[in-house]
């Protein structure tokens, strides 16, 4: 896109809902194992298939914005700039909530503090991204925020956790707050900006992974990243899959790229050889190239993620991201 090239209001968007749309509270419709059926007829299942492929695909459609600090330089939109202030806000509030002393090593009661802040205050963080003509999808919306920095009960954080970030992301882009076009700045901007607080989170409360599968798993914590990291690396010049395991490679670029921030993050929250700890990913480094390692985690995210029941399961469905099957043509 050009820059300041600009778009239609969003009045005018396709993505924006009709006048009449019924919002309503989004809640668990994946209740046994034989209820994954709905999920994979439904509507959205189609969805999030297609959208996470373009975004893998935008990523890297844009060679000015590929590094992480120049992402500024992508579609500005006022938006992602309340997103990310949003995001500030909730990074500000892990600083005004310090870890308590406690027996446990992990899953510090000072997260349900922290979180109990965010339960309150969800809609009104919402209501400063949504524009007033659309307040009525606060509600609905807000639930998807809430739903995507951990369980408070648990102290942990998981690829559901993520998935409902990137749910809330997806709201705001149907309802016409954020424009499909904007994907590249959505991802770089405000994903990347959640990932920092998720991590800054994740550090100070000493979260439990949720569901994690340890060695065997690609991560603790997140797998989005690591597909549109993965996208944003195709074709480059010089770094190649091979190098995210060379610790020399990872911390002089780790601020440009996506996937190795990814990589120092882990290598900062484990100890030992790194083809211990993450197998998964010293197997990944192995593959000639970026496309090839984007588009194996792409048919991994759907297997280990988007087809898992210990995840779905925990996923809520409402008017925006609805579990009706597919309509037919």
């Amino acid at each position: 896109m050009a820059e300041g090239e600009r778009q239609p209001p969003p009045d005018s968007s396709e993505e924006a809902p009709p006048a009449t749309q019924n919002f309503i509270i989004p809640k668990k419709e994946i209740h046994t194992v034989p209820d994954m059926g709905k999920w994979k007829r439904s509507q959205m299942w189609n969805e999030v298939h297609e959208e996470k492929e373009q975004a893998a695909e935008q990523n890297v459609s844009c060679d000015e914005c590929i590094p992480l600090p120049h992402a500024g330089h992508c579609a500005p939109q006022e938006a992602i700039e309340k997103l990310v202030a949003l995001l500030n806000t909730l990074d500000r509030w892990i600083d005004e909530t310090p870890p308590v002393d406690q027996p446990s090593r992990f899953g510090n009661k000072a997260y349900r503090t922290w979180y109990a802040k965010l339960d309150e205050e969800a809609e009104n963080l919402v209501a400063t991204v949504v524009p007033t003509h659309l307040a009525a999808a606060v509600p609905e919306v807000a639930v998807y925020l809430k739903e995507s920095v951990g369980n408070s009960t648990r102290i942990d954080y998981g690829t559901g956790h993520e998935a409902a970030f990137a749910a809330f992301l997806c709201c705001l882009c149907k309802i016409g707050v954020l424009r499909v076009d904007d994907q590249i700045a959505i991802v770089f901007k405000v994903f990347n900006r959640y990932l920092e607080v998720m991590r800054k989170l994740q550090k100070t409360y000493r979260m439990e992974p949720a569901g994690s599968q340890g060695v065997w798993g690609l991560d603790d914590f997140q797998f989005l990243p690591f597909i549109w990291g993965s996208s944003q690396l195709i074709d480059h010049p010089y770094l190649e899959p091979r190098h995210f395991v060379d610790e020399k490679a990872v911390n002089e670029n780790h601020k440009d790229y996506m996937f190795l921030e990814c990589i120092l993050f882990i290598t900062e929250m484990k100890t030992g050889p790194f083809a211990e700890h993450s197998n998964q990913l010293w197997n990944i480094s192995a593959v000639p190239s970026w496309s090839k390692v984007n588009q194996g985690l792409i048919r991994m995210y759907k297997a280990e993620c988007l087809e898992k029941f210990p995840v779905i399961q925990h996923f809520k469905f409402g008017s925006l991201l609805p579990i009706h099957p597919v309509t037919s043509g």
